[in-house]
């Protein structure tokens, strides 16, 4: 069975190939907030791309943000991304 953090993965893995890839669920650390939604993630992604190192870090995270479109209106409240 595939979890939501697998899929979320596998479609940055297919996307841009990076050369490391790692995804850390830091909801629990969210949940005494005012706004916590138990159904919803707070994602740390840590990823080693040539591509996006290219990139501004504005435009870099963009291409995140769209590739994690549907996810990120669904799924996801917090994204953390830590380009190395």
């Amino acid at each position: 069975m595939t979890t939501f953090l697998d899929s979320i993965k596998t479609k940055i893995n297919n996307e841009l190939k990076p050369e490391y890839l790692s995804l850390i669920d830091n909801s629990a650390f969210h949940s005494k907030h005012k706004s916590f939604d138990p159904k919803k993630f707070h994602i740390k992604l840590i990823i080693k791309s040539s591509k996006l190192k290219e990139m501004s870090k504005i435009d870099a995270h963009r291409l995140v943000f769209s590739i994690l479109g549907e996810e990120m209106k669904q799924t996801i409240h917090a994204l953390e991304i830590e380009i190395q």
